[in-house]
């Protein structure tokens, strides 16, 4: 998990909210259809170009993360980058489609579907017949079995970081020849279109040695369109090949290189021809729409004047007033902006969602009336906007936890909980005890956040945003230590940062909801609720907002900042602490040392079986821990576990999908987490390169990745030949 943008896959490979006790559902979260599912926020943005209009040959050289320590998508620390090499030189079964929803790869498969449900579900596989492994032989049973014996949980001697969905399988043989596998559940599984993708052969699944070690390093069989040239550590890169055994339309490159290369140093890396696609943050995104503006006129970074002569008079004073190291780094600058214009920047919204995470587990959120009073002092919609308007996204909360828009599951249930209405959250927060100007302790005791704590510093050692203690404090004394509001140049809530799903129209939600997610009927908010923070039993109603402090992480802050500002309205004071990124998920997200936080769930096409580990009930382990498995909210209930256990065990798609709709309406009515909104993309492309930039949510077509033949214009829609 990375903390604004995880990758749902790999955290379910290795590790980004419920209530205690019955709830009644509104009646919209019971069933489904198309038109709750609408479609994508945003399209895609990749160049479509028809493959007739693409060079043969070329090497296109892709930023990643760093070169994975594995090559097995199945080990507890694949990343991202293990993840496009198998989509590149693997097999998969289904891919994901733009308003990703799996569909047929027809390069693997001729049919898949389920045969029989009684006795027992039965999926028929009909395997292409030209389908072969690179070193010849057919796809087949076998390695289908391999694969589901090594990922089954039986065998422990596999290190396997996951297990979903081949726990379920009884028996795979072959079918009626050798292109046909059969695979028989022991229990009925929905979401078996999830399994074999991708798929490896058996030489890397049919022992744990193989599969613990063999292909961590190297995969010598693949079928792909590319294959594996080159692991090279010491020049950081992977290096793919076409796959010359390859039977489906070939590769338009002749290589695709992934070459590691840092968030921070990836405008530099483009300017000076290192890679030529690469995913960047919005500062990068910034400077390469400037510099794209900037072709033609009389400097790289300013308009032209009439003559020219007075700005680059002025720049020759400016120059003559910096150090030489300044002189230098501007020059630098000045070079990589020009250089910069070969590049655009093509924009979309990642399959994942960023959401305010309350800690249920102890403190003054381990009630729910102050979870949900929390919830409803929120604008969204606002929220939404800090991230996603300046970069021309569209700016719509997301309304489900399970789902986004245009994904076959999704539904807008946070009526469920209801909408931003400040006069209903301080109701809340006056049933459940807090009063506004209660008698406070002395400053020397704790608050009634997460163990009261307020560090010095930021975990890694520096000084964070708020001044010299690592740490800020919205709603003391009605004074931010740092006036962020003048920091940033805004004066109003809509747009106060440049920063970084179903349209939320601003309306306030009658009662009628879950039981509970209202004040009870006749609590009036407090006379003088706007008159100061809230106490109990003497301590201030005060919350540990805990934030990742490096590379990427402003959009965050700015979001932070605004959510503080709405909560200090209600009377509830929020403690910002930023701590260094290798500390921020690991000692306080997973270990619950947090009583807010911001931090990403990717959307995945199954979620009844993926995002059930994210919400499930938290139950006591032996030693006398708690087990959350990924629900770092430790809120849960039974009956949300049920939903999904159900949803997982439906085979009719239609009511699958209305029970994980039932299940994500009572997740919003505990407010152990509130989804806030979809998540930017922004990928820097070669002007050059087509069929490639910001996927969405499409699992990329990497044969038709190329760069553009001289002349020619892009088509509105790759072509297929």
């Amino acid at each position: 998990m990375s903390h604004d943008g995880v990758r749902l896959r790999a955290v379910m490979r290795s590790v980004v909210f419920l209530t205690a006790g019955a709830l009644a559902v509104p009646t919209l979260a019971s069933c489904g259809s198309d038109d709750e599912s609408g479609k994508p926020l945003a399209a895609q943005d990749i160049a479509p170009a028809g493959r007739d209009l693409v060079a043969d040959g070329g090497t296109l050289r892709w930023a990643v993360d760093d070169v994975p320590e594995t090559l097995n998508t199945f080990q507890s620390d694949a990343d991202d980058a293990t993840t496009r090499v198998a989509q590149a030189v693997l097999p998969a079964m289904f891919r994901l489609d733009a308003q990703g929803r799996p569909q047929r790869d027809a390069d693997y498969l001729e049919s898949a579907k389920v045969v029989d449900t009684e006795p027992k579900q039965v999926v028929l596989y009909k395997l292409d017949q030209q389908a072969v492994w690179s070193d010849g032989r057919e796809i087949g049973a076998a390695d289908f079995a391999a694969q589901w014996r090594a990922l089954s949980g039986k065998d422990s001697a596999y290190w396997t970081a996951r297990n979903a969905g081949y726990d379920r399988i009884e028996k795979i043989e072959r079918g009626a020849n050798n292109l046909e596998v059969k695979v028989t559940f022991s229990r009925p599984y929905a979401d078996w279109k999830a399994l074999f993708s991708p798929l490896y052969p058996k030489d890397v699944m049919g022992t744990p040695d193989a599969f613990n070690d063999g292909a961590r390093r190297k995969l010598k069989v693949t079928a792909g369109a590319f294959s594996v040239q080159k692991v090279d550590r010491k020049d950081k890169e992977i290096v793919l090949g076409r796959n010359p055994h390859w039977w489906g339309r070939p590769a338009k490159l002749s290589q695709l290189v992934l070459a590691a290369v840092p968030l921070d140093k990836r405008a530099a890396a483009l300017a000076d021809g290192s890679v030529d696609l690469a995913e960047i943050d919005p500062a990068d995104a910034s400077r390469i729409t400037l510099a794209g503006r900037a072709k033609g006129t009389s400097t790289p970074l300013q308009g032209a004047s009439p003559t020219g002569r007075d700005e680059n008079k002025n720049e020759s004073r400016q120059k003559k007033k910096l150090s030489k190291k300044e002189r230098k780094a501007l020059a630098t600058f000045l070079r990589q902006q020009d250089a910069l214009r070969a590049f655009t920047v093509r924009r979309s919204l990642e399959p994942a969602y960023t959401q305010l995470a309350l800690n249920g587990s102890e403190g003054p959120l381990a009630d729910e009336r102050v979870r949900r009073a929390v919830a409803r002092a929120l604008d969204r919609t606002e929220l939404a906007k800090v991230v996603l308007k300046p970069l021309g996204l569209p700016a719509v909360p997301v309304g489900s936890h399970l789902a986004l828009s245009g994904q076959a599951a999704y539904a807008d249930n946070s009526g469920a909980l209801g909408g931003q209405d400040t006069s209903e959250a301080q109701a809340l927060l006056a049933d459940a005890g807090w009063v506004p100007g209660g008698p406070v302790k002395d400053k020397g005791e704790k608050a009634a956040g997460s163990e009261g704590r307020k560090s010095k510093k930021s975990d890694d050692g520096a000084e964070s945003e708020g001044g010299s203690d690592g740490q800020y404090i919205v709603g003391e004394d009605n004074k931010d230590p740092q006036d962020h509001t003048k920091k940033h140049g805004h004066g109003d809530e809509s747009s106060k940062h440049l920063a970084d799903g179903k349209q939320y129209d601003g309306r306030k939600v009658k009662q009628g909801g879950a039981p509970g997610a209202y004040a009870p009927k006749g609590t009036a908010a407090p006379a003088d609720a706007k008159t100061g923070l809230l106490a109990k039993d003497g301590k201030p109603l005060a919350l540990r907002f805990v934030l990742p402090s490096g590379t990427g992480s402003e959009s965050l802050g700015a979001v932070a900042d605004s959510i503080s500002r709405m909560l200090e309205k209600v009377g509830i004071r929020t403690e910002i602490t930023k701590v260094s990124d290798d500390s921020y998920f690991k000692d306080h997200i997973a270990s619950g040392q947090y009583d807010l936080a911001l931090y990403s769930w990717p959307a995945s096409a199954f979620p009844a079986t993926d995002a059930r580990p994210i919400f499930a009930k938290p139950v006591p382990a032996a030693d006398g821990s708690l087990n959350v498995e990924q629900n770092y909210t430790r809120v849960g209930t039974d009956q949300v576990d049920q939903l999904f256990d159900q949803a997982a065990s439906t085979l009719d798609e239609d009511e699958s999908a209305a029970l994980v709709r039932k299940a994500d309406a009572r997740i919003w009515a505990a407010a152990g987490s509130i989804p806030l909104y979809q998540r930017p993309q922004l990928t820097a492309a070669r002007r050059t390169v087509v069929n490639a930039g910001s996927f969405g949510f499409q699992t990329p077509l990497y044969e038709d990745m190329g760069f553009l033949k001289k002349g020619a214009t892009p088509s509105a829609s790759p072509t297929k030949d």
